[in-house]
């Protein structure tokens, strides 16, 4: 940034090509779409970690706290970790493993589930928090017309309030271009600006302030996990940060002074921009600390020197241009029916705004004009209260922005060349967080990037990718240790050094060994989405491989003539054995055989693809196959859990593991295994709707996989249910009023998981056929259109739909190798030949109307 113009350069303008879904929607003649705010809106500063405003560039992430007195951006940087590169082999399993099978085929459960216990390995690592930004501006001001929002459209946060005639505002966002966090602090009136500016942190560190308005903390980690009452500083240094606040002023009286060495002091300014740069010396997850030559502080200076050589109107523009050619790819728009805006046929709901004196046919004349005008005014409500009045309206205005933060988050926190989002995404604050934020492959993991494809965001899977790759180099190490398996394997939580050893602790969790294989599946689904060849062949096939030598190496002789994996078990959850103690440790469980026959199935359809098809282990995996056990229905008509139906000491577990070959896998569907559906639906009424925020995300995927639009409707009421974080109740789920969701504690795989599941209501593929609208909940949103999701087949739909009913579709391939051959609504169908940038254009009937060059 040059002189001292925060603004040097003037406003920049970017000319956008319209994105593929809207230059569709124009050819088609579809009418342009109303604008409406996508704004998360708070009516006063942040309270709590759950009130503030989270912005990310998929490395450096903050919380906006929005204070007048103070400012608080509690800040995180994506590889800030405890620890370093681990053994994550133990030599004493294969005895262990012998004994824990050998109780298993005597049916000694309980005892297996003891035994077990020499399975474990060490913890995670720990997520840190990088510290704060601080902004102190005085004492005891009087102010009102205060605003705070976060715009999803242009990813900045804004803060805005008056002290008298002065208006203030502040902008915020991090920019994934120039991998820096800005903010801009301005005022109507010339000379406004001033405040103290510091940079604090709970980690380890030093402080120092330089004349060029630059305060500098250099630290490091915990060598260790700190555990209980342990103090970080009592654990040798692990991970090096570097965290770098810049300070620019404009106005020809501001002056900025150095206080204690530590803050820094800005009076009178007209505006002032402050950037912040960080870096860590994390080089690779098999990098030792002592080893690597990686220097933070030389890394964050090189980054703040590329950012303010830029005016602030530059670094935004940039900022806004790479977002949004991201975040403007897919569209939603949902109205609801003329009857909802009175809440049905009776006064009872009328808007607060409205007098119930006011004659019906004065409200009803205009309704949908009435609707839409409440949909607008609800987007500058307070969220907050949005969310505790959708009980009674049921906004959907409200669901559109629940769907698009998703979308934002996973951009915020998943770019190519980041970490992948873990538990948190990159929103920790705390250095002793629950659960250490690690990510957790028995579905907290997956969930976070079941958007990525549908929701038109593919190139954010690709840290996913890069993570697995890591995971395969230790995994081949647990695998040939531990089990004395080929190929590689991970557990149920990882980390950031890629963990893939049982974790410490109770086999019910930690002794799941299908979180690898799991992991694997998102390969196939990247390809089968995409059609991309290169990534099939490069990448995806040979982890898939590895990961199904794995499982044709775990997979041992069963007594009944099956193969069988051995121990077994389905994540988190017990059972009751014949001896009437609790157990969780048996052999073959439902997902287990769910998540094999998912990845046996992508490892054929890639070597078919590929020409591999006359491999080992393709001959081995064909011949594996028929000898799989079956999915099995229980006496009272639900899906087993597990090998054999025992009692279920928890009805009404978080988990619905045994329902995975329904969602998100392929093997149960309502064409090719009715009876199972039937009792898939039985096993979801069983399980209950009650749960934390991702398992009630994952049951309305379920519902929406059934059809059964009414039941995945009503899994979104559950979810959009305020949690107030001074009375959290664990699993209860919900919603916090900064719309992050809630396990609780906070837990951001539902924010990830609902967008997914919305999805699947409006759009679901199998490659060779294409869904529309299967579980559309008609009465709620009898109007709408979406523009830009994505379905197998390297397919882009648009669908527009009026009193319940489809009214149009777009359908488009960018690939010549897709594969689909019908296209379907409700009871009808139709086949369809996509030729490559080809858009075919049907009606409600289904006929093709018109076809054109995209």
């Amino acid at each position: 940034m040059d002189g001292d113009d925060c603004d040097a350069g003037g406003e920049w303008i970017w000319v956008r090509r319209p994105q593929e879904a809207e230059a569709a929607a124009a050819a088609a003649g579809w009418p342009a779409e109303e604008a409406r705010p996508l704004k998360v809106v708070f009516g006063s500063p942040a309270r709590y970690f759950t009130d503030a405003a989270p912005i990310g560039n998929g490395r450096l992430g903050a919380l906006v706290w929005g204070g007048v007195t103070s400012e608080k951006l509690q800040l995180n940087h994506d590889t800030l970790w405890t620890g370093g590169p681990g053994n994550y082999t133990n030599p004493k399993a294969p005895t262990v493993l012998s004994e824990v099978r050998s109780l298993v085929d005597k049916g000694l459960y309980p005892e297996a589930t003891a035994v077990a216990y020499g399975l474990s390995g060490d913890e995670t690592q720990s997520y840190q928090p990088l510290g704060d930004i601080d902004l102190a501006f005085g004492e005891h001001i009087k102010y009102t017309n205060y605003k705070r929002y976060l715009d999803l459209e242009s990813a900045t946060v804004n803060v805005t309030y008056s002290v008298g005639e002065v208006v203030y505002s502040r902008e915020h966002f991090s920019s994934n271009p120039h991998q820096v966090i800005a903010t801009k602090i301005s005022a109507n009136k010339p000379g406004a600006v001033s405040c103290t500016v510091s940079l604090a942190t709970p980690l380890d560190h030093r402080i120092r302030v330089t004349d060029a308005n630059e305060i500098i903390v250099e630290g490091s980690c915990p060598g260790e996990r700190p555990a209980g009452d342990d103090n970080a500083s009592d654990h040798p240094p692990g991970m090096k940060f570097c965290a770098i606040l810049y300070l620019l002023t404009s106005g020809a009286n501001g002056q900025v002074q150095v206080l204690n060495d530590k803050m820094l002091k800005l009076d009178g300014a007209d505006s002032a921009v402050l950037l912040l740069a960080a870096a860590t010396s994390f080089e690779g997850p098999f990098v030792k600390l002592s080893e690597s030559t990686l220097d933070p502080v030389t890394s964050a200076f090189t980054t703040l020197n590329m950012a303010r050589s830029m005016s602030y109107a530059q670094l935004k523009a940039y900022h806004m241009d790479d977002y949004q050619s991201l975040f403007q790819r897919v569209s939603l728009q949902l109205s609801r029916g003329s009857n909802d805006v009175l809440g049905g046929s009776t006064l009872a709901h009328l808007p607060e705004n409205i007098s119930q004196d006011t004659a019906v046919s004065d409200c009803t004349v205009q309704m949908v004009d009435s609707s839409r005008l409440n949909e607008l005014n609800n987007s500058e409500k307070p969220t907050v209260d949005r969310i505790i009045s959708f009980r009674h309206d049921e906004d959907p205005s409200l669901v559109e922005l629940l769907f698009q933060f998703g979308r934002y988050l996973l951009i915020s926190c998943s770019r190519p060349g980041t970490q992948v989002s873990n538990l948190q995404g990159i929103w920790n604050n705390e250095t002793k967080a629950p659960w250490g934020t690690a990510p957790h492959p028995n579905i907290n993991l997956q969930m976070n990037y079941w958007p990525s494809l549908p929701c038109n965001l593919s190139e954010c899977q690709d840290p996913l990718f890069d993570f697995i790759g890591s995971l395969s180099v230790n995994g081949a190490k647990t695998a040939k240790v531990n089990y004395g398996a080929n190929g590689w394997v991970s557990h149920q939580v990882t980390d950031l050094w890629a963990k893939t050893s049982p974790d410490a602790g109770d086999p019910s969790w930690a002794l799941w060994p299908m979180g690898g294989p799991w992991l694997a599946t998102h390969l196939w689904e990247h390809y089968s989405f995409t059609m991309d060849r290169e990534f099939l062949e490069r990448t995806a096939y040979p982890l898939l491989e590895g990961s199904a030598s794995f499982l044709l190496s775990w997979l041992i002789e069963g007594q009944e003539g099956y193969l069988e994996t051995n121990p077994s078990t389905s994540p988190e959850h017990y059972f009751i054995a014949a001896d009437g103690k609790k157990a969780s440790v048996s052999y073959s469980t439902t997902m287990d055989m769910s998540i094999i026959r998912e990845v046996f199935s992508a490892v054929l359809l890639s070597a078919d693809i590929l020409g591999k098809s006359s491999t080992d282990v393709v001959q081995r995996i064909k011949a594996a196959l028929p000898r799989l056990p079956p999915i099995k229905i229980g006496r009272d008509g639900t899906i087993m859990e597990w090998a054999q139906d025992f009692k279920d000491p928890e009805p009404q577990h978080r988990h619905v593991s045994h329902l995975f070959g329904l969602y998100p896998g392929h093997t149960m569907t309502l064409e090719q295994t009715p009876d199972l559906c039937k009792a898939v639906a039985n096993t979801l009424y069983k399980r209950g709707d009650k749960g934390p925020g991702w398992s009630t995300s994952w049951k309305m995927a379920l519902w929406a996989h059934l059809h059964n639009s009414k039941h995945a409707y009503k899994m979104i009421l559950q979810l959009i249910t305020l949690i107030d974080p001074k009375h959290e109740h664990e699993k209860e789920g919900g919603l916090y009023s900064n719309l992050f969701a809630a396990h609780p504690p906070f837990q951001i795989d539902a924010n990830f998981g609902f967008p997914a599941a919305l999805c699947e209501m409006l759009v679901q593929s199998t490659g060779s056929d294409l869904y529309l609208l299967p579980a559309l909940p008609r009465d709620k949103w009898p109007h709408g259109s979406v523009k830009g999701l994505r379905a197998r087949g390297g397919l882009t739909v648009n669908i527009c739909w009026k009193e319940g009913t489809l009214h149009e579709a777009l359908v488009w391939s960018g690939s010549s190798g897709n594969s689909l051959a019908r296209i379907h609504y409700g009871d009808r169908s139709a086949v369809i030949s996509a030729s490559p940038g080809q858009v075919y254009r049907f009606n409600s009937e289904l006929k093709c109307l018109k076809t054109w060059l995209l």
